[in-house]
């Protein structure tokens, strides 16, 4: 497998500029085959509507940070910025985080992407207070209304923790983002909540 996604990935990159470089009678031939694995990488790899939608996030934001260390717990409130920005050809959005949490320094790094093959969106997050990396999956609507599942690996029980992400939009400049995970009797509660206020 690893090998045909070698050959794949040669052949989508290698024969355009190939075909355009040499004349018309030294332009290579592909194979049914290697035609359809080139469009197929192709139409993986163009960006769409569901990427145009990430472009439009693009900006600076303030934020308002809610967190709950537990269920019963108030919730403490600190404050922050974000800054988003397009890469690899608008494919791709960053999210670049600086606040204080828990009454620390605290920064942070995100990445929010639409994959054509699973037809799914993905995040990752890495911040200043882990040395780990949290992958996340999940579906997005019309609105720009979305929910993520993920997981991160607990430093104490060293094991995974699930958790469920979602946003909204309450307004063409507000997002409210929420994070839930599972409180000490495993069930399901509100860990976080930051709401992000467009500049």
């Amino acid at each position: 497998m690893i090998r045909t996604l070698a050959v794949a990935l040669a052949l989508a990159t290698t024969l355009p500029v190939l075909a355009q470089d040499a004349p018309p009678e030294m332009s290579p031939e592909m194979s049914a085959e290697q035609a359809t694995m080139m469009q197929a990488y192709q139409q993986a790899g163009t960006p769409g509507p569901q990427h145009a939608g990430l472009a439009k996030t693009a900006g600076t934001y303030d934020l308002a940070i809610k967190s709950w260390m537990s269920p019963d717990a108030p919730p403490t409130s600190e404050s922050g910025t974000a800054t988003r920005s397009m890469i690899l050809g608008d494919r791709v959005m960053v999210e670049e985080v600086e606040a204080t949490m828990h009454g620390q320094p605290f920064t942070g790094h995100g990445m929010t992407g639409y994959d054509n093959v699973t037809g799914k969106y993905w995040s990752t997050w890495n911040d200043s207070m882990s040395t780990g990396v949290m992958v996340n999956e999940g579906t997005c609507d019309e609105q720009g209304a979305c929910s993520f599942t993920g997981s991160w690996n607990d430093p104490v029980s060293k094991q995974e923790v699930d958790a469920r992400m979602t946003t909204k939009w309450t307004s063409p400049t507000v997002e409210v983002f929420e994070m839930y995970g599972p409180g000490p009797d495993g069930k399901e509660y509100k860990m976080m909540e930051m709401t992000y206020t467009k500049r």
